[in-house]
């Protein structure tokens, strides 16, 4: 096991919470592809109050598929899976009897970034997220990247597909930043959406002026758009849209057929944690794809 200052020489590594569950271990593949292409070590977290794990979806991975297995055996199956799936990978494997949230969160304060799924045992819809997921994705100080429930424990390379990022008011936005580093770590587009919307009460207020102030919401848009990808490297391929709507449903109309979609959450002078704007609270609940949820000060 890789001690914390050979851990820190390295890089600081991507962290998964797993719990032998199925949307954990597609988070638990993810996260290793994750630390590969960033070149640093991958940590696994098992964090729970009990000892004994009650689930099938490890037992492929133990061996022993009529047994109960202990923590320890949970993940180091978990550690095991990551070194099959990328032989040479740099793991580190643990467990902790606490609170997930808790011991999550506390990872996450010398994290690359924290992947999580999207529901762990407990979990029976996949519309919704976890308790824990939200939690986290809402309170660490570093990305948190959230895998929503598929049909398949395995997850597919986290390369595949574009990367969406919404854009907001803010033109030095962290989660722009992330999203332009994972897109030209994949060699894949980056979608660049910014949502706008119109006032009812300004369109409707002269009727000769119809159509203006959509023009000049959709102008103003455009611009911030422009100033938040200025420095954007030209290796890497930028679509820049703005698109007329809520920006909550045009960032889950925009991650179909996305590899990754990237949210800003605002971290507020005086309150406790991040706040997950209503953009971001839709987009971990109905994104088509892995949503990463990127800090920035408000």
């Amino acid at each position: 096991m890789m001690n914390a200052s050979a851990e820190r020489a390295l890089g600081a590594p991507v962290v998964v919470g797993v719990d032998g569950s199925g949307p954990s271990l597609r988070a638990l593949d993810w996260a290793a592809d994750e630390a590969v292409a960033r070149g640093v070590p991958l940590r696994v977290v098992y964090a729970c109050l009990w000892k004994r794990y009650e689930d099938a979806a490890l037992a492929r991975d133990i061996g022993r598929p009529t047994t109960v297995p202990l923590a320890q055996d949970v993940v180091g199956a978990a550690a095991q899976r990551a070194r099959d799936r990328h032989p040479g990978l740099r793991v580190n494997a643990d467990m902790v009897f606490e609170e997930p949230e808790y011991a999550l969160l506390r990872e996450g304060r010398s994290a690359t970034a924290l992947v999580v799924g999207s529901r762990g045992r407990g979990g029976i819809a996949e519309l919704l997220l976890g308790s824990v997921s939200l939690a986290v994705a809402a309170r660490a100080d570093c990305p948190v990247i959230v895998l929503r429930a598929g049909p398949e424990d395995r997850a597919a390379p986290a390369a595949r597909g574009h990367v969406v990022v919404g854009v907001g008011e803010d033109t030095k936005s962290a989660a722009v930043r992330f999203a332009v580093e994972e897109a030209r770590r994949r060699g894949v587009p980056l979608d660049a959406v910014r949502a706008w919307r119109c006032p009812a009460h300004e369109s409707t207020d002269h009727p000769l002026l119809a159509g203006e102030p959509a023009r000049l919401h959709e102008e103003r848009a455009a611009q911030d758009l422009e100033a938040a990808l200025r420095d954007v490297p030209d290796d890497v391929d930028v679509r820049r849209r703005t698109v007329e709507g809520h920006a909550r449903q045009v960032l889950v109309d925009a991650s179909h057929g996305a590899g990754l979609l990237v949210v800003g959450a605002a971290r507020r002078e005086g309150h406790f944690g991040l706040r997950l704007g209503r953009a971001a609270h839709a987009a971990l609940h109905r994104s088509a794809c892995p949503v990463a949820v990127v800090p920035h000060d408000a």
